[in-house]
Parts: C-alpha cells; structure tokens; sequence
C-alpha cells in the first residue's frame, strides 16, 4: 500500500510513473500521427524513494511527448521508429536517483539549447498556440491538448525537479538526438527552497 505524506509518496516508483507517462504520450503521439515510437525501461525497476508522484509524471510525460515528436518528425511519418530509450539510475551511496531519456529524433540546434528554457519557446505551429490560448467553449481540451505548442513544459519541469534539490539537463547532438537528464534529491535530506 502505497503511504502518502501530503502530496509526497513514501514509496514512488519511478518504473510505474514511467508506464503512465508513456502511454499518455503515446496516446498524444498517436492521435496527431498515427503511431507512436516504442519506449525501452532499463535499470533499477524496482526502486521507490519519497518524492512527489504528479511531479515527477509532469517531468516524464514532457520529455517523453518531446522525444516522440522530435522522433516521428525527423524520420517520417510511417518510418520504421527508432526506440526511445529510458534508463533510471540508482544506487545505495547514490547522491540523487537520475533517470535518463534518450532518443533519435535529430537533436536540438545549438543556437536554441538556451531558448528552450524560456517560458512561451516552441518550434510548435502558431496556429497551436493560438487556438490553445483562444477561448472556446466547444473545444473539450482534456482531449484535444496538442502534443507540443505552447512553450512550458520544459521550463516546468526543471522548475519542479528543482523545487526539491534536483535538476533537469539536456544534452543534444544535432543530426542524431537528445539525451535529457533528470536528477532527482530524495526527498527528506534537503531543505524547501523558502525564501528567507
């Protein structure tokens, strides 16, 4: 039985967050072309740690909906889809449990690594952000949110990985993919981020 402190998991299981991440993105990935690419877990399955479970799903399922975008748009719709690869890294003398997402989906140019942390960067169509923003009552959007286009996944997801101690990184090769890098502090050993 999993044990809740407020908002904290006692036993969060990254391996199980990752499986509802993926298929919401898949489900994305699918509904806008057709297919999705296959996600690979690797490591340490059976780890659970004290963290925030709707954190660290918001984490996951951004970076997993930019790498199926990233993957389908590089190689073609009705390509032959390389995996998307997930390792989680954990070990007892461990600082932090890190959880990697690499995939080939052609990388992000040099020139925009520092602009995809700002608030409202997209590489998304316009028209996304614009009939996202726009209200429009008939539009149910618990159904028809797009997979990428309005600019704050990746700034919110560093933000929370941050919140509590961590960090999310990304490391890109143009022409080939993009490895994201997220560390995650167990919860209990830092300090809230207050002000003073």
């Amino acid at each position: 039985m999993e044990k809740y402190i407020g908002l904290i998991c006692l036993e969060t299981s990254p391996y199980e967050i990752l499986k509802r991440a993926i298929d919401d993105a898949a489900f994305m990935c699918t509904r806008k072309y057709g297919d999705a690419p296959e996600v690979i877990i690797t490591g340490r399955l059976d780890l659970t740690f004290p963290y925030v479970p709707t954190h660290l799903h918001y984490i996951m399922l951004e970076l997993l909906k930019n790498s199926m975008r990233a993957t389908v748009d590089w190689h073609g719709i009705d390509a032959d889809y390389p995996p998307i690869k997930i390792v989680i890294a954990d070990g007892k003398e461990n600082e932090d449990v890190v959880i990697k997402v690499s995939d080939e989906g052609g990388g992000i140019p040099r020139s925009n690594m520092k602009r995809i942390w700002s608030y409202l960067f997209t590489t998304a169509d316009p028209a996304i952000q614009e009939g996202m923003v726009a209200f429009n009552e008939n539009v149910d959007h618990s159904i028809d949110s797009p997979l990428a286009g309005l600019g704050y996944g990746l700034p919110i997801s560093r933000s929370y990985a941050r919140y509590f101690g961590g960090d999310l990184s990304l490391m890109s090769m143009e022409g080939y993919g993009t490895d994201a890098y997220v560390h995650l502090r167990r919860l209990g050993d830092t300090r809230e981020p207050l002000p003073v």
